[in-house]
C-alpha cells in the first residue's frame, strides 16, 4: 500500500479519478481518505498542521503502508525552475524554523535532523528539477523571495505541506517521496511566465508520481 497525500482536493482529484466507483472512503474531522486496490489518497487541507495529522491518520488507517508520496502543486523558487516542471524532492525543512540561537541549523526544528531525506527518485522522463523543498505556514512571494533564496540557495521549491509530512514519515520510519508541479514561480524572471492553471499542474503531478511508481 502507497498512501498519496495531497492538500486539496483539485490535487487529488487525478488520482480519485483512477478509484473504483465503489472504494470504501473515511472522513476524519475535515480531511479525507480514499482507499484503491494499491493506494490511499489523502486529503489533507492546506498547512503544516493538515498535512502532519493527515500523514499520522493515513498511516494509522493503513499501518502496511511503505511510502508516503507528496503529490499536487509548488511554488516554485530556483531561478532556473519553471512553471509545470516537476519538483522532486532530495530532502525538506521548514523555511521558518529557527532555532539558530541554540546551535540548530536554519530550517531545523530542535531534536530533530537538520533535513528530511527523501527516498531516491529515478529521472523522470518529463521537466523536472531535484532539489530541496521548503515549507512554512507562510507564503513566500516577490517582496520576500531573494530572502528566502539567500538563506537557502539549494531550495527549488516551496509548499506548505512537505515538511511537515516528511517529519512525520521520519517519525514513523516510512520513506517518502515528494513530486509536486510548478503552478506558480515565487519570484519569476524576465520573460517566464508567472503561473499556470492549478488543476493542470495536478495533472502533471499526477503523471509524474505514476512515471515514479511504474519504474520504482
Amino acid at each position: 500500500m502507497i498512501i498519496i497525500q495531497c492538500a486539496m482536493e483539485m490535487e487529488a482529484k487525478p488520482f480519485l479519478s483512477e478509484l473504483p466507483v465503489e472504494h470504501r472512503a473515511e472522513r476524519i474531522g475535515n480531511q479525507q481518505f480514499h482507499f484503491g486496490p494499491d493506494y490511499l489518497v489523502s486529503v489533507t487541507g492546506i498547512g503544516l498542521a493538515n498535512a502532519a495529522a493527515g500523514t499520522a491518520r493515513a498511516l494509522m488507517l493503513a499501518p502496511e503502508a511503505k511510502l508516503v508520496i507528496a503529490a499536487g502543486t509548488c511554488g516554485g523558487l530556483h531561478k532556473d525552475i519553471e512553471v509545470g516542471d516537476i519538483a522532486v524532492a532530495t530532502n525538506a525543512i521548514y523555511s521558518r524554523a529557527d532555532a539558530t540561537a541554540f546551535g540548530y541549523a536554519p530550517g531545523q526544528v530542535p531534536g530533530m535532523p537538520e533535513s528530511y531525506e527523501s527516498e531516491p527518485v529515478p529521472e523522470l522522463p518529463m521537466e523536472h528539477k531535484t532539489g530541496r523543498v521548503i515549507s512554512a505556514d507562510a507564503f513566500i512571494t516577490a517582496a520576500n523571495v531573494d530572502e528566502a533564496r539567500e538563506q537557502f540557495p539549494d531550495a527549488i521549491a516551496t509548499d506548505m505541506e512537505t515538511a511537515a509530512m516528511a517529519q512525520t514519515c521520519f517519525a514513523a520510519g516510512v520513506p517518502w517521496v515528494s513530486l509536486r508541479a510548478v503552478s506558480d514561480l515565487c519570484g519569476p524572471a524576465a520573460g517566464q511566465d508567472f503561473h499556470i492553471d492549478g488543476e493542470l499542474a495536478a495533472r502533471r503531478s499526477f503523471d509524474a508520481v505514476n512515471e515514479f511508481l511504474k519504474n520504482r
